[in-house]
């Protein structure tokens, strides 16, 4: 299985939101997809990503946040979820989001041979480092399971997460996928902790001050 560095990760997880006109990233994209407000890319050495949420169709259509627009709130339906195609109960918009980005994939030439993600691309990134059995990162992760318990895939994915980001909480009732890093940064800020350049900036503190691995998987696998 792929190991990736943590820190190279969250570089290429921020970079994902612009990689089409991005300097580094571009000359690297072997594929990349922007249809029904999903967006994923595909680089030449088989790295998938998921960049998150980057439109307010986004949060509608895939159910992340409580907002109010207009006086009116749109709520995340908790006990909205659906069965994947392994059985598994997923929350329906995180689900709807992943299945675009699978069925996107597996009309190609190749499967991904590691995932990352932030957000919105984070929750998808659990459920597709499930669905092809290959390591992943989510950044800032939501909850997209809703039955507790380890299922087979479970491990290969690691969700790292401000303990001062709310969306890592949501939706309530329920659960992450794998293994759960809850990062501690030295100092909070509020409101835009959510975006990936205070999760760069966690990660550095916490690899320095050796809480946190340098790679993912963490041990090297077979």
């Amino acid at each position: 299985m792929h190991r990736y560095p943590i820190a190279q990760a969250a570089q290429l997880a921020e970079a994902s939101y612009s990689a089409l006109t991005h300097a580094s990233l571009k000359p690297r994209l072997a594929r990349s997809l922007d249809r029904d407000d999903v967006q994923a890319h595909l680089l030449d050495n088989g790295v998938l990503l998921i960049p998150g949420s980057n439109s307010m169709m986004d949060y509608l259509k895939f159910n992340l946040r409580v907002l109010h627009i207009g006086g009116k709130q749109y709520s995340i339906r908790s006990q909205t979820s659906e069965k994947g195609h392994s059985g598994t109960q997923w929350h329906q918009g995180f689900l709807r989001h992943a299945k675009e980005i699978f069925d996107w994939i597996e009309a190609g030439p190749a499967r991904p041979t590691y995932i990352i993600g932030h957000s919105l691309g984070a929750a998808a990134t659990q459920i597709l480092s499930k669905s092809w059995g290959v390591a992943g990162i989510g950044f800032a992760a939501p909850r997209p399971r809703k039955s507790k318990g380890r299922i087979r895939n479970d491990g290969f994915c690691l969700c790292i997460n401000r303990d001062d980001d709310l969306v890592c909480d949501l939706p309530g009732g329920f659960h992450h996928m794998g293994q759960v890093h809850h990062a501690r940064a030295a100092r909070s800020t509020f409101g835009p902790d959510h975006h990936m350049r205070h999760y760069r900036d966690v990660i550095d503190e916490e690899q320095q001050a050796g809480h946190m691995p340098l790679h993912w998987p963490d041990r090297p696998t077979t």
